[in-house]
């Protein structure tokens, strides 16, 4: 049986009013709290919710997406400081793990390491006293030449100034071959501190190794 007309055109605006409703209901919404923690849903971003962070959920219901708030000059300041220390520490780690990569390849045996600390250090004892002679040298040179001036003096000589400009120059030397004895001398001592944990730092590698084979 046909419709009316009247009813028809009612029916078609019934549709048309639900499809509406329906298309306004179907699209995701911002969901958000403010500074007072209360909730809020808006079919905009406000700036206030990109302040305090928001969520984007769907017409269901769903969150689809949360994103956090912004973060203080001081939070930015801390993340970026974590950041740069975590790097340094994964860049300590890469080369520890290079440096005990070298250690094995180039030391097959333990001998093989001992033995070329051992010559390390003979080469490190004959700096130093090549550094001990020539400082002994260098403060005979200036015994000698305060000796002269002091002969100069007692026969009533003035001291030329070639003669103290010498002087100058040599306890000068002497002062600067001082600090390289004892600079040769803490890298003796250093050598062998660090040598020892070289060669337990061998040892542990080794063990690690053999634990790890079947």
């Amino acid at each position: 049986m046909p419709r009316s007309p009247i009813l028809l055109m009612a029916f078609l605006l019934s549709v048309a009013t639900t499809q509406a409703v329906a298309q306004k209901s179907d699209h995701n919404r911002f969901k958000w709290r403010d500074a007072g923690g209360n909730l809020h849903y808006s079919d905009s971003l406000p700036p206030e919710a990109a302040k305090y962070g928001y969520e984007i959920v769907s017409p269901q219901g769903m969150v689809i997406k949360r994103v956090a708030r912004e973060k203080t000059a001081a939070e930015l300041a801390a993340a970026k400081a974590a950041a740069i220390k975590e790097q340094a520490e994964r860049e300590v780690a890469e080369a520890r793990a290079l440096a005990d990569a070298q250690l094995l390849a180039n030391f097959p045996q333990e001998s093989d390491l001992l033995r070329a600390q051992r010559q390390r250090i003979e080469m490190l004892d004959q700096q130093v006293n090549a550094a001990r002679i020539s400082l002994r040298n260098q403060e005979q040179t200036l015994a000698d030449l305060l000796d002269n001036a002091a002969d100069s003096e007692r026969a009533g000589k003035p001291l030329a100034k070639y003669q103290s400009d010498k002087i100058a120059s040599m306890r000068k030397q002497v002062d600067e071959q001082r600090l390289m004895v004892e600079r040769r001398e803490a890298e003796r001592r250093d050598a062998g501190t660090r040598f020892e944990r070289e060669v337990q730092r061998y040892r542990d590698l080794r063990s690690q190794q053999a634990r790890a084979t079947p």
